[in-house]
């Protein structure tokens, strides 16, 4: 038995070395290659070299997925801004505004999401102003108001006409009523105004 392994083993011994030699290759050749290459699941050999790139290139896809998604989100979310509709009540009346598209008027929308309640007071017998409790992004324009007309003073101070005046102002809005409907809601004492979102 001893002698047959002996046997055994020189013939092994010499196949690996006729092997080596017809490739060319040393023991350390072989060990180097083989330690390049992976079995993959389809049961072919593929260098480690190859298998990182292939790697690399989806965890690329993928982020440039997850980038993708992630401008969908955002701009949902600006179009959900855009067309979210900030509410004016004077009093217990809902009026109808067509508002400015402005930093000011933004800024105005996320402070009427807690439901914005303005206290204000008449003045010169053709406004209604009130402070809205902080400052706002303005663009003061000298402007010549109309009845209806919805101005930011001062960046802080919110100003609604039921008549006209000339003076720096930020253009915030107009409210869609008559002069005579504006009068009645305005003109007769002061009123609470409440901005929110809908």
């Amino acid at each position: 038995m001893i002698g047959q392994k002996k046997v055994m083993g020189i013939i092994t011994m010499s196949l690996l070395v006729f092997v080596l030699a017809a490739c060319n290759l040393s023991s350390q050749d072989v060990y180097e290659e083989l330690s390049k290459t992976e079995i993959t699941d389809n049961g072919s050999a593929e260098s480690n070299t190859d298998i990182i790139k292939q790697k690399e290139e989806t965890k690329s896809s993928d982020d440039e997925t997850d980038d993708q998604k992630q401008t969908i989100v955002m701009n949902d979310s600006n179009d959900f801004e855009k067309d979210a509709n900030m509410i004016m009540t004077i009093g217990d009346t809902k009026v109808d505004v067509s508002w400015e598209d402005n930093d000011s008027v933004r800024e105005l929308k996320e402070l009427a999401k807690k439901n914005l309640l303005i206290q204000m007071s008449m003045y010169g017998g053709f406004e209604q102003v009130g402070s809205i409790g902080q400052s706002v992004t303005r663009n003061d324009k000298q402007t010549t108001t109309e009845p209806g007309d919805i101005v930011l003073y001062s960046g802080n101070q919110l100003v609604v006409f039921y008549g006209s005046n000339s003076w720096s102002y930020t253009r915030l809005g107009k409210i869609n009523l008559s002069d005579e409907e504006l009068e009645n809601l305005l003109g007769n004492g002061d009123v609470t105004i409440t901005l929110s979102m809908e």
